[in-house]
């Protein structure tokens, strides 16, 4: 089980010909930031075009080419996303940046069946074997990033699902996807010159996403 403590939004001082300045609490805080709904919570993914092109026609992931026993990682921070791929720049295999709306009672599902992507050091080898192989959901928080992709004190959340998490996900989970390269490449061209409040208003909107509080 997880424990997440929701941190207030960063904010974000920007002008036409200056670097983002930040306002940041100084705490390092684990938090989930999503667009989401009553229904659905959007996370994101970049693959190459082939699976792209194959998820867009089908409205979910096919196999093949997506491959169903490699653990796939979503991601609810876009900004995240766009430092995994370079704005959709950074390789071949991570040129398509997709949307997908998933059901929440899928995300919850995967939170609650998920272990550390690291051993707790107080875990022998015994034990470390036992609950990762229990658990088909891993969980990495890595610090989420600004519009320059610069870490930020406080860490978005990445989730990799495999084994039953998958077929869930691809079966059950998944509403609806979108290809947002467009948008990521869009957002990137505008930083490039400098308009950083263009930028910024292009952002998608996230929002701290509601938890159980006894998890």
């Amino acid at each position: 089980m997880i424990n997440i403590n929701i941190l207030p939004s960063t904010s974000l001082s920007l002008n036409m010909h200056s670097q983002p300045k930040l306002t940041t609490p100084s705490l390092d805080f684990h938090q989930i930031r999503a667009v989401y709904d009553d229904k659905t919570i959007r996370v994101y993914q970049a693959y190459s075009n082939e699976i792209a092109d194959s998820a867009l026609a089908h409205g979910t992931f096919v196999s093949p080419p997506f491959k169903m026993e490699r653990m796939t990682w979503i991601k609810p921070s876009f900004l995240w996303m766009m430092y995994r791929s370079g704005w959709g720049f950074k390789d071949t295999g991570q040129s398509r940046i997709l949307a997908i709306d998933i059901t929440r009672q899928g995300f919850e599902w995967a939170l609650a069946h998920s272990c550390m992507s690291h051993a707790d050091p107080k875990m022998n080898k015994e034990e470390w074997e036992h609950l990762k192989n229990s658990a088909p959901v891993r969980i990495q928080w890595d610090p989420d990033r600004n519009l320059l992709l610069q870490p930020l004190p406080y860490r978005a959340i990445q989730i990799g699902l495999s084994k039953a998490a998958v077929g869930l996900y691809v079966h059950q989970w998944i509403q609806k996807i979108s290809d947002i390269t467009s948008l990521a490449h869009e957002i990137h061209q505008e930083i490039s010159h400098h308009h950083f409040e263009n930028a910024t208003m292009l952002l998608p909107k996230e929002r701290p996403y509601p938890q159980d509080d006894s998890r």
